[in-house]
C-alpha cells in the first residue's frame, strides 16, 4: 500500500491552514464534504458551508495557525481511504491569547480523476465527565 499521495495531501492541507489560504485549503475537500467539527452545529455539509466555517475559523487567529500531526494511520482500499490522526493546533487568537491543543481527527477520502479529496472529516475533543467540558490539556502518549 503506497500512501505517499495521501500523506502529501495531509501535509499540504496543514500548510494551507498554517497560511490561512482558504482557496488552497478548499481544494483538498470534495464538493459534497460532510464535516463533523468540535463546534456546533452537529455537522457541516457541502463546500460552501465548509468555506464559510473555515473563513470564520481563520478570522479567529491573529497570525499563522500551527498544525502538527502525530500518530497518522492510513488505510487505503483502492479508491477510498480512511485516515486517523492526532492534530495539535496552536498559535495566537485574535484576542491575543496563545493556545495549543490536541484534537482527534478521522478523514474519509475518495480518489477521483483529479486525485484524492477529503469527503468526510470528523474532528473531536475528549470530554471530562461529569463536568461535560473539553479535555484540552491532553497530549499524545500522556
Amino acid at each position: 500500500m503506497d500512501t505517499t499521495e495521501i500523506t502529501a495531501l495531509l501535509d499540504a492541507r496543514s500548510a494551507a491552514i498554517h497560511a490561512k489560504d482558504l482557496d488552497r485549503l478548499m481544494s483538498f475537500y470534495a464538493d459534497d464534504i460532510v464535516y463533523f467539527d468540535v463546534v456546533p452545529p452537529l455537522f457541516y455539509a457541502g463546500a460552501d458551508a465548509m468555506r464559510d466555517r473555515f473563513a470564520d475559523w481563520f478570522a479567529r487567529w491573529s497570525g499563522p495557525i500551527g498544525q502538527q500531526t502525530e500518530d497518522v494511520h492510513v488505510e487505503d482500499g483502492g479508491d477510498v481511504a480512511v485516515v486517523r490522526m492526532l492534530i495539535r493546533t496552536s498559535g495566537t487568537l485574535a484576542t491575543g491569547r496563545e493556545v495549543g491543543y490536541w484534537v482527534r481527527a478521522t478523514d474519509g477520502l475518495r480518489r477521483g480523476a483529479g486525485g484524492w479529496t477529503i469527503a468526510h472529516e470528523h474532528v473531536s475533543l475528549p470530554v471530562e465527565f461529569p463536568q461535560g467540558t473539553a479535555a484540552m490539556h491532553l497530549v499524545p502518549g500522556g
